[in-house]
């Protein structure tokens, strides 16, 4: 039996095929509201169901009950706002009740019809002091917030169509699709991985200790807005593949990518992507050392703490919590500060900016670190960038 969806119901806000062309004509006659990618990557999980109960944009009571409590209004948990800004200029010719067409994309296209159902203003600063914990704007986030257009429409959302992509179809999976692809292959507890990077050997050593204990794991990357020092998502999806190919079980694993944007929102987003992955039918979650953090915005474990402040039976999905990994030149394997009782001096790990370092140096990290077929992977597409 799966995990039910957060809040009970799998949403599906993209019409069926046949009604598509009569939602595109009625968008060509309505105002057009332009959206950036990262709108358009909440748009689409909306649309397929991965922010499940979300409907569309949310509405002025549901974003001040996640800003302050971490919960819808109506107490459902949730800590990340979906929001779609707009200049005050756009939103003053838009009347509450109105129809709008959203556009975005390379050539504009519509990608969904929007009922405004509320326009109002909001606090940057107090957004991020509340989301991100802070509010200096070095914080990809908090920049991110900053640059938003200082009014919220709040609405439901209908698509004609899943938004366009050229990249990664095969893996391009909904929260239906997942969950059918689970019970085709047998997997009644699934564990999810999310990552922003490649995988390196502590990633695969957690996996791997997740995968002990349910049937199958789902390597979910973000491919959404990114911060400009990320590994791009193309190299990033080889490094999984290869991975995949020479490491894993393929029985016992699968590959799908996540339209979402990072937010870098550190113990917040541990339980948003926690929800995320509840929708694609995940019955466990990793929680690992400083999840999606970034700099020294966020303790080491903030993420596994915040997950005390909800009852487990609110979320559902089982967080699995592990420590900081690394491979133990006295051990001879990979080891956790939970099982190992040698000091730091005998463990291999590096930064991600040690890493970047290494291959604009074209040094390739050790196999300590990283497999050697990622390690070249990795150094090729660095050479490829300069």
């Amino acid at each position: 039996m799966t995990i039910a969806p957060h809040g009970g119901k799998l949403i599906n806000r993209i019409v069926p095929p046949e009604q598509a062309g009569e939602l595109l004509a009625r968008a060509a006659t309505i105002k057009k509201v332009a959206i950036d990618e990262r709108t358009a990557s909440d748009l689409e999980m909306i649309g397929n169901g991965g922010l499940s109960p979300l409907e569309g944009f949310m509405s002025g009571a549901d974003y001040r009950a996640v800003v302050k409590d971490m919960r819808l209004a109506g107490g459902l948990p949730w800590t990340i706002p979906v929001t779609l800004g707009v200049d005050p200029e756009v939103a003053d010719e838009i009347a509450l009740g109105e129809e709008v067409a959203l556009t975005g994309g390379p050539g504009g296209d519509v990608l969904a019809v929007m009922t405004v159902e509320e326009k109002y203003t909001y606090d940057k600063r107090e957004r991020c002091v509340a989301v991100f914990q802070t509010d200096d704007e070095a914080h990809p986030g908090v920049k991110a917030t900053l640059n938003m257009c200082d009014v919220l429409l709040g609405g439901p959302v209908t698509l004609p169509r899943p938004i366009p992509h050229r990249r990664f179809l095969e893996y391009r999976l909904s929260p239906v699709e997942t969950r059918a692809l689970f019970e085709e292959k047998g997997w009644d507890t699934v564990v999810g991985f999310q990552t922003r990077n490649p995988i390196h050997r502590a990633h695969e050593y957690l996996q791997k200790c997740a995968m002990e204990i349910v049937d199958g794991l789902m390597i979910h990357p973000i491919v959404g807005e990114t911060k400009s020092d990320d590994i791009p998502a193309e190299v990033r999806m080889e490094c999984y593949k290869t991975l995949m190919d020479g490491y894993y079980a393929a029985d016992r694993v699968c590959l799908v990518v996540n339209p979402a944007a990072m937010r870098y929102a550190g113990p917040r987003e541990a339980i948003f992507h926690a929800i995320v992955r509840k929708n694609y039918g995940c019955t466990h979650f990793i929680v690992g050392r400083d999840h999606a953090g970034v700099g020294d915005y966020y303790g080491t474990y903030d993420a596994h703490h915040i997950f005390k402040e909800f009852d487990r039976a609110e979320l559902e999905i089982t967080p699995l919590f592990f420590d900081h990994a690394f491979w133990c030149t006295k051990c001879g394997n990979m080891a956790s500060t939970k099982t190992c009782p040698h000091g730091k001096e005998d463990h291999v790990f590096l930064s991600g900016t040690k890493v970047r370092e290494m291959l604009r140096e074209g040094k390739l990290p050790p196999p300590e670190f990283t497999r050697p077929e990622i390690a070249k992977l990795l150094l090729e597409a660095a050479k490829g960038a300069d």
